[in-house]
């Protein structure tokens, strides 16, 4: 799960991870009258979407007087935002940020995953400061200073130290910076997050560091022990579909693709997906219908597959263990009631019951829906019949 900037920097507050004073504004009205308390005679005004690269899409401005902050809120509320994590459909701006104005001597990068290859979270610093960390990756990878945090002994002082000299901060600085940083480290465990960015981390002309911006992703599983990040959900911000889906406990990812995949069990909807691709398709979804799937989420997943406009063939995979092959039939059954399935429908059933649903199919009639013998033989079918080949 994400969140705005505006919420981010709310946690980072509590913990004493500086950030500029701002207030969040749903109309113009709202956004002058926080410029107003903020005083001063510069503010920044930003849109809170879920994404970055906001500033080089004109998502963040300055204004340099109320009548600026005004008109620049009135032109970002309700518009589209299209950034490079948007895609080409972008996100529609429905609340602006306003801030206060910055000294900015210096821009950082500095930012906390997960590493799976070490099992340790990951702190990251970089001097490229307002660059997307991703181009500094490829093209300068040496500027980006990493250090591994055991959690059995958390944020030390020698950590900080090893990303302050890479960053070539001069002595009486160091102190501070480490003390950011490990204010920084203990939000990201004690909140159970996945990821933290703040770009840029800036230095002020007194020496101060402050995260002028903040981006903070969490792990939807650990959710459940923290009801206060739970509430800063925002579902206007996520696909509608993913969010339909997980009503029904369904794991649902929307891809760019036009074969939709029905898989039970995440490893095999990976290998599913592979495959389509090794076959020379495109997979335009993700979908787990879970071991415990019955003939409604099976029609739902359908149901759901099917709004997306692109798809045209679906393939049915499922290895019958804990889910019965026949229950995943009479699941299709029941969509082509409900959903009208009108794109062809290839369908490997193996394992439980995989025999009863084999007749289950082929009696029901139903002009669109091929059989496959295995894995390959359904990825050739599925992609095949995406290109109307089939």
């Amino acid at each position: 799960m994400n969140i705005h900037e505006y919420q981010a920097k709310e946690i980072f507050r509590s913990y004493g991870v500086p950030v500029p004073r701002g207030y969040v504004a749903f109309t113009p009205d709202e956004a002058v009258k926080a410029a107003e308390e903020l005083g001063g005679n510069l503010w920044v005004v930003k849109a809170q979407i879920h994404a970055g690269g906001r500033g080089k899409a004109g998502g963040v401005k300055l204004a340099r007087s109320l009548d600026e902050v005004r008109e620049i809120a009135l032109q970002l509320l309700g518009m589209t935002l299209v950034t490079h994590q948007t895609g080409p459909e972008g996100k529609k701006v429905e609340k602006v940020y306003v801030e206060e104005g910055a000294d900015i001597q210096k821009e950082y990068y500095l930012g906390m995953v997960l590493d799976r290859a070490s099992e340790m979270p990951v702190m990251m610093a970089s001097t490229e400061g307002g660059m997307e960390i991703e181009e500094v990756a490829a093209k300068t990878p040496e500027k980006i200073i990493k250090v591994a945090i055991d959690p059995a002994i958390g944020f030390q002082g020698f950590h900080g130290r090893k990303l302050a000299f890479g960053l070539g901060l001069p002595k009486e600085e160091i102190g501070t910076f480490i003390k950011f940083a490990k204010a920084l480290y203990d939000v990201y465990m004690d909140k159970d997050a996945n990821m933290i960015e703040i770009n840029p981390l800036i230095k002020t002309g007194s020496g101060e560091f402050i995260a002028l911006d903040a981006k903070m992703g969490f792990d939807d599983n650990a959710l459940y022990r923290h009801p206060d990040i739970q509430e800063m959900r925002d579902l206007s911000e996520e696909d509608p579909v993913e969010v339909e889906a997980a009503k029904y406990g369904l794991s649902y990812v929307n891809l760019d693709g036009n074969v939709g995949c029905m898989v039970n069990g995440a490893g095999l909807a990976m290998a599913t997906m592979d495959i389509i691709k090794h076959e020379g398709g495109e997979p335009a979804n993700f979908l787990d219908v879970g071991g415990g799937a019955s003939p409604e989420t099976v029609a739902k997943g359908f149901e759901l597959i099917l709004q997306d406009k692109n798809v045209k063939s679906i393939f049915v995979n499922i290895f019958g263990g804990i889910v019965r092959c026949d229950r995943v039939a009479n699941g299709i059954l029941e969509a082509t009631k409900i959903t009208e399935v009108n794109v062809p429908v290839v369908v490997r059933l193996d394992g439980t019951n995989a025999d009863i649903a084999a007749d289950i199919l082929k009696n029901a009639g139903i002009k669109n829906i091929i059989s496959a013998t295995d894995l390959e033989d359904g990825a050739k079918k599925a992609v095949a019949a995406a290109k109307g080949e089939l």
